[in-house]
Order: C-alpha cells, then structure tokens, then sequence
C-alpha cells in the first residue's frame, strides 16, 4: 500500500544521513515534510536570540533543499500533542516518521504522540541518527548502567565496533513517484518564521559567524577535513582557548542541530586518518565525538541527570545562593579581564572554545564564586549555539568536579591561565575594548595598574570597569577546602578510576602538597 506520510523534522535538520526520512519515501505516494515550532521550548527553555536565529537559518536551508526534490517544509505552531492530530486527520496521513531523540522532554513528547497516531492508525518508525550508537544497546553491553569514566566509554565502544556507516541524502530518483500537495497559501500558514515573530529583539544581534543550515554544515566539514595534517595532529588541549578566530572546527553547533551527521563526521574522520599516523581519544577529533556519545549515554542512565538533587553521581555540595555575583558573572562584570571577555564572546557569537567554557565554568562554581553548576548550565542554556541538554549537564558537572572528575584541587587561574597563549591580552582587548589602550603587564589585572596608566589607558578601574569581585588566591584556597569537606561526606566514589580527560595528569599531588606550593594555574 502507498502511504501518506509525515516526516517530522526536529533535530536532524538535514537531507543526508537521514533513515527516517528515507523510511518515510519508502512506499510513499505524498509526503509532507514537517517541523513543529513547539511552544514549550519558548516558555520552559533559555533560548537566546542566536540561537533562534540559527535554527531559523536551518529551517530556511532545509526547506530549500527540499524544494529542489520538489517538496518543502511545513512550519507548523503549537504543542505537537495538539497539531498533530488536526495533521493526520487533514492530510489523511498514514504514517509519520521521525529521528529519535534521548532528552528527557522529547521521549515524553513523542510518547504522546505515538499514542495518539496509534488511535489515527498512523503507523509510527522512528530512527537513530543523532548519536552514533543506539545508546540503549551500549547501557546493556555494560551490565545496564552508563559507564562513568571515558575509559569504560571505549571499552564498549570497542566491543561495539564502529558506528553504522552514514546514508547518503534522497535523490530525485527516490522521489520520483512521491508528491508534496503545495498551495499558494501553504507558504502564509506554514512559512519559516522570522526572529520578530519569536518575539526577539534584533537590535542586539551581531554579525552571524556561523549560519545555521545542512549546506554550510557540509561547506565547513570540507574546509576542515581538506587539512589532514590539522586534523590527524589535533589535540584538542594543545588548542587555545583565547585565539582571535576559533582554533577547533566549530562544527558542534551543526552536530547539535542535527545539520551534521555526526556519523558523517565520523566517517569521513575515519578517511582523512586511513594510513596515517594520528592521534587519539580522548584527545582527536575521534575522541571528541565520543565524549558527546560519553555524555549522552550517561544522561540516559542515570536519573536527575541535570540536577544536584537526586543523581546518583554528583557530589552534593552545599553552594551558596548569590545573585549579585551570579549577574556579575553573566553579564562580564567580574573585574577579571580573561573571564569577562570570554563571556562577551559567549554572548555576542553564541560560541567559546572548550578550554574557555572550562576556566568561566571553575571561576564560577569551585574556584571562585561557590554558585551551584545549575545556574551556570542555564546561563549556558540561553547562550550557546551548541548548547545540548545532555552534554550541558554532563561538562558542568565535570567542570565543577561535582562527578566524572575529581580533582577538584586543580583551579584554573583566571590570570595566568589566560596569559599562557595569549600574553599580550589580544582576546581581551577584542573583546573588552575599554581595556585596550592598557599595557601587556597590567592587562589581566588593571586594578593593578598605577592610577597615571589607568588615566592614560581611559579607563578607571572601579569607575570605568569593577575591581574584582574576590580576591581569587584567597577564595580558590578557601572553596578547595569546602570542596574537600563535601567530598568527605559522599557515600563511597564508583569503583571505576577517574579518567584521563583531555590532557590532565593522571596520578595527582595530594590536596596538602598542592596547597603547600600554593598551585593556582592548570
């Protein structure tokens, strides 16, 4: 029997490597390619206007590709429980497709709505294509838990074997006999929405550096994959968080979208390293993309996933509740010139290097400030292009050694850090433009600068930009022994051993050796 079909576009904004999509042409005389603009991620999600503006790019991508295949795609409003049975009863749809999703919302979603196709008698498929294994089957090959340490991760990963290979995107060929009904006012009830419709302020937005959409996606994937040297000597802790343009792909907010495969990427990985030597995980490109399949397998095992409260896995600490510090931090005022430019950065462009998210999420949980990971993982929420619920959850609970990492004595140093590959306060100057006419010496701490350079640079510090909200030598040695504190009273770690992240010491000094010679940077 031909079918009318809905494939329901949600992630996996693309036309290659898509299986439900192709699941759905198969015996398929009409096809309506459909993509929910779900009122629930306007009121209970942070979704920053860069954001929006990048899944809006998406969806234009998309819907452009389809009409090249003689289709296109249906925006529609509302709550998907509530569309689509209006849809299948309009259409006379008879089965609906869509790419599986983990997050704890989706799953509820799409079970509703598979209940209610259930009583239109729409037959239901769905796909794995967002991660490169079916997450399900790795929590089985390890006793049914998540592995806790990537070490575990490859373990299984190695018993798994590689990941499927990708599918290559429909053809006219393959829709020849299938058909999308479009009318003239199709494009006034189910056009791509605009950023005013969203209710977005577009004075605020910058210069899009990196547009939403599959074909942009494939464009950078190429760029990148074209330097085999670049990417088989990557290491992802010898890149600099603090360059002038990003010293790593910057494809993640295109896996996170979906507009990248991620089995593409890791397949055409797997070409450029063919007979190569090259490096490896946890540190090469490779390694990367298992650190998301890390974090996504994890957010499936194991309860409370986003939360301190009721997760297994994290250290219950008892932060404090400061809201004044807590803005500080969001909106760059922290009198720290390397911590503030990086969160311009994230505000402006939407994306920070790995290593910046690493020293802006210490400074403000146990290095600095003693505000909970939460906060920060909703600041990160709103802002990030890439920002994913499962990977959020898991780096900042990593990041705060709050679980998977437990050397919670190594605080990233909100001065010397940045100093390592940028000593003359380059990043700073870009970002924080008040700060530029300040000397290479006194860039990471003006308050230290004689009140004549202060003058002269045109910025008073206290006036023209905040003295430091904590005196960090001071508070970083304090927070270690808070942290020790709630370390002492967690019930037994997990039997696994702590695993070697992205270039950190395995055997480490003990917490009263490290205090002894006073270590402030990593």
């Amino acid at each position: 029997m031909a079918h009318t079909c809905i494939h329901w576009f949600r992630k996996g904004l693309r036309l290659h490597d898509n299986p439900a999509l192709m699941a759905a042409l198969r015996d398929c005389k009409e096809i309506y390619p459909v993509f929910v603009l779900d009122p629930y991620f306007h009121t209970n999600t942070r979704v920053g206007i860069n954001r929006w503006r990048f899944l809006i790019g998406a969806l234009k991508d998309l819907d452009c590709s389809l009409r090249k295949l003689n289709s296109r795609l249906f925006v529609v409003r509302g709550k998907p429980e509530d569309v689509f049975p209006k849809l299948f009863s309009k259409w006379k749809i008879t089965k609906l497709t869509y790419e599986y999703d983990t997050e704890p919302y989706s799953l509820s979603r799409d079970e509703k709505v598979t209940a209610l196709a259930k009583e239109h008698n729409v037959e239901v498929i769905y796909k794995i294509s967002h991660t490169l294994y079916d997450i399900d089957r790795t929590i089985e090959e390890n006793n049914g838990k998540a592995p806790l340490t990537y070490n575990r991760m490859q373990a299984i990963v190695k018993t798994l074997g590689p990941p499927k290979k990708p599918i290559p995107a429909p053809t006219l060929e393959d829709v020849k006999d299938v058909m999308t009904p479009c009318s003239e006012n199709h494009e006034k009830e189910y056009g791509i929405p605009v950023l005013e419709e969203l209710s977005q302020d577009t004075a605020a937005l910058g210069e899009e550096l990196f547009p939403g959409g599959e074909q942009e996606a494939l464009r950078r994937l190429d760029e990148h994959m074209k330097r085999t040297g670049w990417v088989c000597n990557f290491e992802k802790p010898q890149t600099s968080p603090n360059s002038l343009s990003p010293s790593t792909t910057v494809l993640s907010p295109y896996v996170t979208f979906g507009c990248l495969s991620v089995r593409t990427f890791w397949w055409r990985l797997t070409e450029v390293y063919q007979g190569k030597k090259h490096s490896d995980p946890p540190v090469s490109l490779h390694g990367q993309l298992l650190w998301r399949e890390f974090f996504y397998t994890a957010s499936v095992g194991i309860p409370n996933f986003n939360k301190m409260e009721g997760n297994p896995v994290c250290t219950q600490v008892d932060w404090d509740t400061n809201p004044e510090y807590l803005a500080a931090w969001r909106e760059a005022q922290t009198g720290f010139p390397f911590i503030d430019a990086i969160m311009t950065q994230l505000r402006q462009e939407g994306w920070i290097h790995h290593l910046a998210r690493h020293a802006v999420a210490c400074f403000l949980t146990r290095g600095d400030l003693w505000i909970s990971w939460e906060e920060g993982q909703k600041v990160f929420e709103e802002l990030l292009l890439d920002g994913d619920w499962a990977l959020n959850a898991g780096n900042w609970q990593w990041l705060s050694a709050s679980a998977f990492f437990h050397q919670f004595f190594r605080v990233y140093s909100p001065i010397a850090f940045g100093k390592k590959t940028d000593k003359n306060g380059d990043y700073i100057k870009k970002y924080l433009p008040l700060l530029k006419k300040f000397p290479a010496q006194y860039i990471y701490e003006p308050w230290k600068a004689p009140r004549s350079i202060q003058q002269a640079a045109g910025c008073i510090v206290g006036k023209d930009y905040p003295h430091p909200i904590v005196q960090h030598e001071v508070i970083s040695k304090k927070n270690i022994q808070r942290m020790k504190l709630a370390y002492a009273k967690r019930s037994p770690a997990p039997t696994e051993s702590p695993s070697k992240k992205q270039g950190e010491k395995r055997k480490a000094p003990s917490v009263v050796d490290m205090l002894k010679k006073k270590t402030k940077r990593t």
